[in-house]
Formats: structure tokens, C-alpha cells, sequence
């Protein structure tokens, strides 16, 4: 069954009351997982780091990273109470960590046993080690990945799940690991690589999704899909590639002010996606070709036997001139037509009668 996160992210606007309604329009769409993001802004960038282009045009204001990101934080009060809420939904609730300290809240105060690492710090071997070495599965995205960026993140994962924890880490003692038959078993175990193109809203034409098969058969790992895209249908589409988990960003109203309301579904729309995504599992089947219950029925409908074309008398043989296909398929299948020429009637027929021989 396809995992699907309801990504609320920032979409809180820094307010406790509008990330408990994320909460709950998470849960009433169905989503098996609601997930925000933790971060302490002055931990994340600088002050001079510059908003990305789709930022600016989401927010319609110019202004650092740092003071966009400050106003988007949620305190430690408010994750208890949310994981609370969710508990008593029956939601997980689950969060992202860009910094240390956020990290080590998520894992040691709020007690998660599953992480997700952002796109963005697949690269950021430390605060990579980091979340390794807590042992918690790990949802891993690849967006502005390469492969070999990949597998160096795996390299990494694989030292931190395995070695001692007064092992030095190194580029040498990341790649020995992810060769190791000990670092493969964790990773295969624990980790979910998403496919995901990091553009808000990201263009059709680049997301690509072949390359979460890409992703499965080179790392031997279960592979999903994070999504950027306007609208339903590359999820849909992912869920059918055999995706094994689905993140969408999700709003109560993409005309709040913010940095990824527009790029994100409402909640009836996260409602129709994840019911869609629940009908194609449903429709894959188990992939074995037989006839269903609900076809057994229609099989002496829709299929045809050999009937009388004409009047036949006993004793007269079958031939193309007095022989017929038609419907309904209760007698001699038309597979036995060319067994049945040139036998002899055993009794008579009138025009549209099965033959019965």
C-alpha cells in the first residue's frame, strides 16, 4: 500500500491554530502521514542568504531568507501538541529537521522513529551522519541529485547505522560501509529514496518520473515520489509506477501569503488525490490473468457458440452454408467450428438453435 505524506510544511504560517487545521484536513483526506518542517531560522541560513526565485513571486516580497524563515518557525510547545492532536487521530505525525537542534528534538523529545531528509541537505554529510547515527528509518530525497551524490548519501547513512559510534567518519569509511554486506541489510531495511524535481511549482516536462525506477534498480532500494507539480496527476502517475510513497504539499487556501501555498493542493484536491492513488492500487491488482468474479457472469453473454443457420435434419452434415457463430456462449464454443464440419447431425435443428453436439 502506497504511504502517502500530507506535506503541511510551512504552510502554518508560524500559527499554531492554522497547523492544527492542516492536522486535521490532512487526516479527513485520508492521508496516512502529516508532515511540518523544524528548523531554527538563525541555524539554517545567514544573513544574506536570498530568497529562491519562486519565493519572491509566491510571497510578492523581497527580503532574506533568514527574516522570511523566521516568521514560518514553530515552536516546541506547539510540535507536543500537534503530535498529540495526531495521536488522537490516529495520523502520524512526522517533521523535517535542517539543523542539529532541531534533530535532536524530533528524535529525543518528541520520540520519532522516522525521519524525513530534505532534498536540500542531501549533501550535508554531517547533519546526514546525524540523522543515521538516531537509527530511525529514514525518508530520503533526491531532488538536484545525481546519482553519484546518491550514493555518497548513502555511503554516509550506511556508516552511521553501522559503525561504532567513536568511528571516524570519512570519505573512505563512507564508501567501505556502503560496500559492506551489514552497511547494504540497514539500508535496505530503513531507507526510501524519493524521486523529486525541487522547482515550485515544477514543470511537467521535467519531472521525470522514470528516474524513480532509475533510483530503485541502482541502490536495490524502495523508491517514491516527492511532488512539486500543479494539480493530481504526476502522483496518480507515480502511485501507478509501482511508487511505494507519495508526498504532496498541502494548503488550507493556496491565496494565503506564503512561500508554498501556490504550489500546493487544497484540501478537497488532497482528498480526490489520495482517494486516486487508493483506486489505482486497487486497480493493479495482483497481476494475475484470470477471470474475475464479477466477469464469470457476463461470460454466456458476451461470448458466442455455434448455432443452426439454417434447418438442419438429422443425419445432414454441418458445413459453412447451415452453420453459424452467434451469441449466447452457453453451447459448443466457436473453437470447435472446424471439428464440427462435415459431421453428421444427431438430431434435428431449427434456425438459432445451439448445436448441441
Amino acid at each position: 500500500m502506497t504511504l502517502i505524506i500530507a506535506e503541511a510544511g510551512v504552510n502554518h504560517n508560524g500559527e499554531e491554530a492554522l497547523a492544527f487545521q492542516l492536522v486535521d484536513a490532512a487526516h479527513q483526506a485520508g492521508a496516512d502521514i502529516v508532515k511540518f518542517q523544524t528548523f531554527k531560522a538563525k541555524s539554517l541560513v545567514t544573513e544574506h542568504a536570498v530568497q529562491a526565485d519562486y519565493q519572491v513571486a509566491n510571497t510578492k516580497k523581497e527580503e532574506s531568507q533568514l527574516s522570511m524563515l523566521s516568521r514560518l518557525e514553530l515552536s516546541y510547545a506547539a510540535h507536543h501538541q500537534l503530535v498529540k492532536h495526531c495521536k488522537s487521530l490516529g495520523i502520524e505525525f512526522l517533521s523535517t529537521a535542517f539543523d542539529s537542534e532541531s534533530l535532536d528534538f524530533l528524535v529525543n523529545d518528541l520520540g520519532l522513529k522516522r525521519l524525513k531528509l530534505p532534498s536540500g541537505e542531501l549533501t550535508n554529510a554531517p547533519l546526514v551522519l546525524e540523522h543515521a547515527r538516531t537509527g530511525c528509518d529514514l525518508i530520503v530525497s533526491t531532488g538536484m541529485a545525481t546519482l553519484s551524490e546518491v550514493e555518497m548519501a548513502l555511503g554516509v547513512i550506511a556508516f552511521g547505522y553501522t559503525a561504532p559510534t567513536d568511528a571516524v567518519p570519512s570519505l573512505t569509511a563512507f564508501q567501505q560501509a556502503y560496500a559492506s554486506e551489514a552497511g547494504q541489510a540497514a539500508l535496505r531495511e530503513k531507507v526510501t529514496l524519493l524521486h523529486c524535481t525541487t522547482e515550485y511549482p515544477a514543470p511537467v516536462a521535467e519531472i521525470n518520473l522514470k528516474a524513480m525506477d532509475t533510483l530503485g534498480r541502482a541502490f536495490g532500494l524502495s523508491a517514491g515520489y516527492s511532488d512539486h507539480s500543479e494539480g493530481i496527476t504526476v502522483p496518480i502517475a507515480a502511485a501507478a509506477r509501482g511508487a511505494v510513497l507519495i508526498e504532496k504539499h498541502f494548503t488550507l487556501d493556496k491565496n494565503m501569503e506564503g512561500p508554498d501555498h501556490q504550489a500546493s493542493l487544497e484540501p478537497d484536491e488532497l482528498g480526490n488525490m489520495v482517494k486516486a492513488i487508493r483506486d489505482v492500487e486497487a486497480a493493479l491488482g495482483s497481476g494475475v490473468k484470470s477471470p474475475t468474479v464479477s466477469e464469470a457472469k457476463n461470460k454466456a453473454v458476451a461470448r458466442k457458440s455455434l448455432v443452426a443457420r439454417q434447418a438442419i435434419s438429422v443425419g445432414e452434415a454441418f458445413n459453412a452454408d447451415n452453420v453459424t457463430i452467434k451469441r449466447p456462449g452457453t453451447g459448443l464454443p466457436p473453437s470447435r467450428y472446424w471439428d464440427l464440419l462435415d459431421c453428421k447431425a444427431r438430431q434435428d435443428y431449427q434456425p438459432g438453435d445451439l448445436i448441441v453436439e
